[in-house]
Formats: C-alpha cells, sequence, structure tokens
C-alpha cells in the first residue's frame, strides 16, 4: 500500500487540519502605488502615454480594485505622468469606491451613454492626444477594442502586455509570502485527501473533500479542483464523468485555494494500493523529467529551455518527441499569481530569460493513452540565488508526502 494513501475517515482527516491563514496581509497601498510608478516608467521608457487596464486582475495588481469584468466598462487609465483615472457606470459608484485603493478621479457613464466616448475624453483631458501610444491590457475584451477603434480618435492602440506583464512576472516579497501560505495550505489539503481514500469512494466525494478541507485551513474553498482515478487521469483537465476509486488506480489531484487573491497550483499523483511496474517507471520517469526542468531554471536561462530540459529525459526514455504520445501533451509550465496561468511560459516559443521574483508551475506530464497519466506538479521562484520551490516535489512512488523521512 502507498504510504499515506488511504486509512482515515474523512472525518479524521478534516479533524488533523486547522486554520492556516494567520499573519496573512493583503497588499497595502504602499506597494500598489509602487506598482503604478514603475508601469509609469515603463511607459516612458516605451514612448507610450498611458494605458487602460479593464477590470479583472490587471485592475486589481495596479490599483487594488477587486471588480469583476462584465459587459459594462469598468477600469483606470494610468497616465505617464499622475494619478489613475477610473471609469466606471454611474449606478455603481458608490460600490466602486468601496474596492477602490489607489486614489484617483472617478469618470462615469449612463447606461445609454458611450464608455468609449468616455474613455477618449478621460485620455484627452489628460493631454493624450491623436496619434499618442496607449496600451490596452491584454485582458481587455473585443467588444471594448472595437467600440474604442470606432471612435476614430486617432489614437494607437497597443498591446499593454510590455507593461502589465512586465510588472506582473517580478514578484514582490509580499506576494512571494502570500503565495508561500497559500501552497503550504493546499499541501496540508493534499496530506488529507489522500488518507480518506478508499475503495468505493467518487471522484465527486473527494473534490467536496478537499473544499472542505481548505475551507478548514482558512481559505474560502477550492479555488479549483480536479480529481481522476485510473485511466481517466491520462487526461491532463479531466473527463466528463466521475469515476469510482479501485485498487491499483493511478490517482491525480490538482487544485489549490486564493489568500489575498494569490493562487496555490499543486498536483500529486499516485497509486491506490500497490504500484505496478509500469505505474512505477512512469512515475519516476515523471520525477526524473521535473527535476531536470528545475536544474535547468537557472537565473538568465530562457523558459524555453526548461521546457526542452523536461522532454530531453523523456525522449531519452523513448517517449515522444515533442507532444506525440505517450509523452509530454502540453508546456511544462506556466506562470501563477493572481491569474492561475500568467506569464512567464516554460514552452518552447517563450525567450524570457528568468530574473529574481520569476514564479511558475513545474509540471511535464506524462500521458500514456489508455492506460493512465503521472503528473507531478510544483511550483518554482526565482532567488538571486537561483530556482526555489513553493512546495517540496513528491518523495517517492511508495511514499509520495515522505511521510517516513519526517
Amino acid at each position: 500500500m502507498t504510504l499515506g494513501v488511504g486509512g482515515k475517515s474523512a472525518e479524521e482527516a478534516l479533524m488533523g487540519l486547522g486554520n492556516m491563514m494567520a499573519g496573512a496581509q493583503p497588499i497595502a497601498l504602499e506597494e500598489y502605488r509602487g506598482r503604478v510608478a514603475r508601469a509609469q516608467a515603463r511607459m516612458r521608457e516605451l514612448g507610450w502615454s498611458a494605458i487602460y487596464v479593464h477590470a479583472g486582475t490587471n485592475l486589481r495588481y495596479f490599483t487594488g480594485t477587486i471588480w469583476y469584468p462584465s459587459e459594462r466598462l469598468v477600469g483606470a487609465v494610468i497616465p505617464a505622468e499622475g494619478e489613475p483615472q477610473y471609469l466606471a457606470p454611474a449606478f455603481e459608484e458608490g460600490t466602486l469606491r468601496e474596492y477602490m485603493q489607489v486614489p484617483g478621479a472617478l469618470h462615469l457613464w449612463h447606461e445609454h451613454e458611450s464608455p468609449y466616448a468616455l474613455l477618449v475624453q478621460v485620455l484627452q483631458g489628460l493631454g493624450v492626444a491623436g496619434g499618442a501610444k496607449v496600451g490596452l491590457s491584454e485582458d481587455c475584451p473585443f467588444f471594448v477594442v472595437d467600440g474604442l477603434q470606432q471612435q476614430a480618435s486617432g489614437h494607437q492602440w497597443l498591446n499593454a502586455k510590455p507593461v502589465t506583464a512586465h510588472g506582473r512576472m517580478r514578484k514582490s516579497a509580499h506576494e512571494l509570502a502570500l503565495m508561500q501560505r497559500a501552497h503550504d495550505m493546499t499541501m496540508a489539503v493534499h496530506r488529507a485527501a489522500a488518507s480518506m481514500l478508499r475503495p468505493g469512494i467518487s471522484t465527486v466525494e473527494v473534490e467536496a473533500f478537499i473544499a472542505q478541507a481548505h475551507k478548514r485551513v482558512g481559505a474560502s474553498g477550492s479555488y479549483f479542483c480536479i480529481v481522476l482515478f485510473g485511466g481517466a487521469s491520462a487526461f491532463p483537465h479531466g473527463v466528463k464523468e466521475p469515476q469510482i476509486l479501485q485498487d491499483g488506480d493511478m490517482v491525480l489531484i490538482d487544485t489549490g485555494c486564493l489568500v489575498h487573491g494569490y493562487m496555490s497550483d499543486i498536483t500529486r499523483s499516485y497509486v491506490f494500493g500497490a504500484p505496478s511496474a509500469r505505474q512505477r517507471e512512469i512515475w519516476n520517469l515523471e520525477q526524473a523529467a521535473q527535476a531536470a526542468a528545475f536544474a535547468a531554471a537557472q537565473l538568465g536561462t530562457p523558459c524555453c529551455e526548461v521546457d526542452r530540459a523536461a522532454r530531453r529525459v523523456l525522449q531519452a526514455a523513448g517517449l515522444g518527441p515533442g507532444y506525440a504520445l505517450p509523452g509530454l501533451p502540453h508546456r511544462t509550465g506556466h506562470g501563477c499569481g493572481l491569474d492561475i496561468h500568467e506569464w512567464p511560459y516554460l514552452v518552447d516559443n517563450d525567450q524570457t530569460l528568468l530574473e529574481p521574483g520569476m514564479c511558475f508551475s513545474n509540471e511535464p506530464m506524462i500521458v500514456c493513452p489508455g492506460e493512465f497519466g503521472v503528473r507531478h506538479e510544483d511550483h518554482v521562484y526565482m532567488t538571486a540565488e537561483g530556482p526555489r520551490w513553493f512546495s517540496q516535489p513528491a518523495h517517492s512512488v511508495d511514499d509520495p508526502f515522505g511521510l517516513a523521512q519526517a
């Protein structure tokens, strides 16, 4: 029997968890001000006059304003000089003011009015005339871009990614601390979930337990959760129908939570029962590929080289090549932060050089169609001394949580 897998009831597993949120503080106003200042310096470097950040994680990152996107335009213009200028429907004024953290004027539009014309007016009021370069956050919906283009204002509308991603890729010490806390919480949940597995349990029951467990450690629940048994584990993001656990099944659980908006994202794969020779072989190969990616993730290394390092291990063992199966069907990793997938990406066409503060997943999943899949996913952050783990990788196929070492 795999150590740490099974043996407890759900109630016993939950009782072993406690609130882990003590001392975790949200991002403070001064950090938001610093983000705006760095974005403005970046705009001046690029020769841009302003950026518009739409409702969502970009608006939250730069201004602290938590607002989810809809068909109504809500966002902020950040000029290269001066305070942010907010735009919102007039009826939302009171609510938006409660959420705004970085000070700035609020420009309102009524339901029958064009928010795009208003945005252009705001730019013009800032001295950003036609011909000026204005970035639109890369998450800006097409209807906003189209609405602005129809104003024929003469502005050069650009993808704001060179400003937004430039800031968000490089995490502060406070951001890293929040992400570390989220990963610590999810790792505790993973151990609890493994311990309560039993023959006949369904993936739906395990997902419900994980949501409860995340609440037990202080989160609002699971931000996301994938639970797969047996052959379904060969599908990276799951299948339509739930499964029932049987002896000898590969178990794949991918889940995470939020701590003041920052994500955790950890996947564990292990066998319920005794691993077969084939399961052991693929599990160990996945471990080797993940280790190779971590070793390659050095300061100044292009992200693509980290992906290639993992694939070399798999190809040397006869898997692949490239995305061919059995093998690794997707990129080796993705950045993380306020979004579960953000920059940089460990993929063959990402030339981004690794720098301190960058964070990313390391998950070179092996898919064996018709059999099972194994994904070890742990996240990494870059320091001045090189890569560090948010969560320690799985220990071994027989003892995935390293319980014998404790």
